[in-house]
């Protein structure tokens, strides 16, 4: 390897790091639904989450499939494709578009609905009510109230791949049969990160939620 390559492989890297120094930041400042977590082990732990607000979105096919499309058709939602109410307040300027943009949140979420079908999520500003929310015109996107609710999740790093989340979604019902909890419905996938983020650096979860006493 000649001394020109091997500099230019050295700015490439210093390039990668400086840019995930920079995502982590960036993704701290994104809001987060609130919850308050007790830890079972490293990457296990119950959670108490507070209501929240939702976009979803019902896609079939693929997983990974369903989630791209899934995004795209959210993320043109929470980018101004919306219908305001006249009753909301205006905190920015209106440009010559009827929506509104609404702050991204994280993480996109991902639910099994049926066989070959997905249920993709956003989870909304805490800024905003059903009332208050910006109606989508995609008649496709359905808001939601989703009440308190209690889970047990993984977080894992990695790629969001079928094997990582098989790997991990073993590991976690594993922990559920020998503890003997008690849980209900389909695992969600929680996703934190945009595509370019390094595997390393990611931060994805499994959710179960837990069945009430």
């Amino acid at each position: 390897m000649t001394k020109k390559t091997i500099f230019v492989a050295i700015l490439f890297c210093g390039s990668i790091l400086v840019g995930c120094a920079m995502i982590g930041p960036i993704m701290r400042d994104v809001e987060k639904p609130k919850y308050e977590a007790t830890a079972l082990t490293n990457d296990i732990e119950l959670r108490s989450y507070d209501p929240m607000l939702v976009a979803s979105v019902q896609m079939s096919g693929k997983r990974k499939t369903a989630i791209s499309e899934g995004f795209r058709v959210l993320a043109d939602y929470i980018f101004g494709n919306n219908t305001l109410d006249q009753n909301i307040s205006m905190t920015a300027p209106v440009e010559q578009q009827t929506g509104q943009k609404i702050a991204m949140t994280a993480p996109v979420q991902q639910q099994q609905k049926a066989s070959n079908s997905w249920i993709i999520s956003f989870v909304m500003p805490n800024q905003f009510s059903l009332k208050t929310i910006p109606k989508p015109n995609n008649e496709m996107i359905t808001l939601n109230e989703v009440p308190a609710q209690r889970f047990i999740t993984i977080r894992f790093s990695g790629t969001n791949s079928d094997d990582n989340i098989k790997q991990n979604e073993s590991a976690l019902f594993n922990y559920i049969a020998q503890n003997k909890i008690n849980v209900t419905g389909e695992p969600k996938y929680a996703f934190y990160n945009p595509p370019w983020t390094l595997p390393f650096m990611r931060r994805n979860e499994i959710m179960v939620q837990l069945l009430d006493d």
